[in-house]
C-alpha cells in the first residue's frame, strides 16, 4: 500500500513538472498576430516588382553604337521602354549607308502616332514630323522611326487615342542581338559638341543639274544628333526622305529649304521629290558632310 501511494505521488510530481515546462515553452514562443502577418506579407510584396511596372534602367553607362559602325542590313533587335503601357513586342532595325531606322510593333492599339522627342516638343513641331501607325497583317500597330544610335536613351512621345494627349517615353534600342561580325570594332569619329556650325556638303546623283548650298548650317543637339539645313538651287522640291521618313520644306521661296537629320563623314543616301516636271518625280541623291570643314557658326 505504501509503495502504491509513493508511486502515485511520484507520477503526480512528474506530471506537474512536465506541465510547467510546456507552459514556459508556450509563453516563450512568439505567436504572429494577424497584424504582424500582414506586415510580413506587405514587406514581401514590396521586395518584388509589381507585374505592371517596368524594371529600372541599368545604371551602367552605355557606349552608343552609330549607323556607320554597323554593316548594312536588317536585324531583329530588342527595344526597352520606360513604361509598361508602351510595350514593344517586335523591332526590326534597318541599316543603310550609315543611317538607321526601325519598324516597331506595339502590343496594343492605343497610340495613333509617335514623335521622336518629348511631348512638349511634339506640340511645338509641325505635324509632318509625326509618325502614324501602319496596321500589319495581324492587326498590330507598327511605326517606322529613325534611330540616332543603339544603346542610348532616346526620347519618344506617344499620342494616346483615348486620352488625346502626348505621353513621354524613353526608349533604348539595344545592340545585344546583333551578330558580332555586323559591328565594326573601329571606334567612331568623335562627335562635335552641342552648338551651331557651318559645314561643307557635297551632293551627287540625280541628273547632275541640282545643287545644294555649301557650306550648310549644322545644328548639333546635346545627345550628339545632327540636323542640317539643306537649301536647294530649285524651288520645286516638295519633300525629302531620309531613312524612310518624309520631311516637308521649312520654306518655299526661291529655294526649297529643308531641315533633316544627318550623319557626318559618310555617304548619306536621301531622296527628294521634285514637281518641276509634268508630274512629281522622286530622285535619289547622296550627301556628304565633311567634318574637317566644320566651323562654329558666328
Amino acid at each position: 500500500m505504501k509503495k502504491l501511494t509513493l508511486f502515485i505521488l511520484v507520477m503526480i510530481i512528474a506530471a506537474m513538472i512536465l506541465t510547467g515546462c510546456g507552459a514556459q515553452d508556450a509563453a516563450g514562443e512568439k505567436i504572429s498576430s494577424p497584424a504582424s502577418q500582414n506586415e510580413q506579407s506587405s514587406s514581401s510584396a514590396e521586395s518584388l516588382p509589381a507585374e505592371s511596372e517596368t524594371p529600372p534602367p541599368s545604371q551602367e553607362p552605355l557606349t552608343p553604337i552609330y549607323g556607320n559602325q554597323i554593316q548594312d542590313g536588317t536585324y531583329k533587335i530588342e527595344v526597352s521602354s520606360s513604361s509598361s503601357m508602351f510595350r514593344i513586342i517586335d523591332a526590326q532595325l534597318t541599316v543603310a549607308n550609315a543611317e538607321m531606322s526601325a519598324v516597331l510593333t506595339l502590343s496594343g492599339t492605343g497610340y495613333e502616332k509617335l514623335y521622336m522627342g518629348t511631348g512638349e516638343e511634339a506640340l511645338a513641331d509641325s505635324q509632318d514630323k509625326y509618325i502614324y501607325f501602319v496596321e500589319d497583317s495581324e492587326g498590330k500597330y507598327t511605326y517606322q522611326v529613325p534611330v540616332d544610335a543603339l544603346d542610348q536613351e532616346i526620347d519618344c512621345a506617344a499620342w494616346s487615342i483615348r486620352k488625346e494627349k502626348w505621353y513621354d517615353r524613353t526608349l533604348v534600342f539595344h545592340s545585344s542581338l546583333l551578330p558580332s561580325e555586323a559591328i565594326s570594332s573601329a571606334a567612331p569619329a568623335a562627335l562635335p559638341t552641342q552648338g551651331e556650325y557651318q559645314i561643307q556638303v557635297s551632293l551627287s546623283g540625280g541628273t547632275g543639274r541640282a545643287e545644294v548650298a555649301s557650306p550648310a548650317k549644322l545644328t548639333v543637339a546635346a545627345d550628339g544628333a545632327a540636323t542640317a539645313t539643306i537649301v536647294w538651287s530649285s524651288p520645286y522640291y516638295e519633300n525629302m526622305t531620309v531613312s524612310g521618313i518624309s520631311y516637308s520644306p521649312v520654306s518655299m521661296g526661291e529655294n526649297s529649304t529643308f531641315e533633316i537629320p544627318v550623319v557626318l563623314d559618310t555617304d548619306m543616301a536621301v531622296s527628294a521629290t521634285t514637281i518641276a516636271m509634268s508630274e512629281p518625280h522622286e530622285i535619289d541623291y547622296t550627301l556628304y558632310f565633311d567634318t574637317a570643314t566644320m566651323k562654329p557658326l558666328e
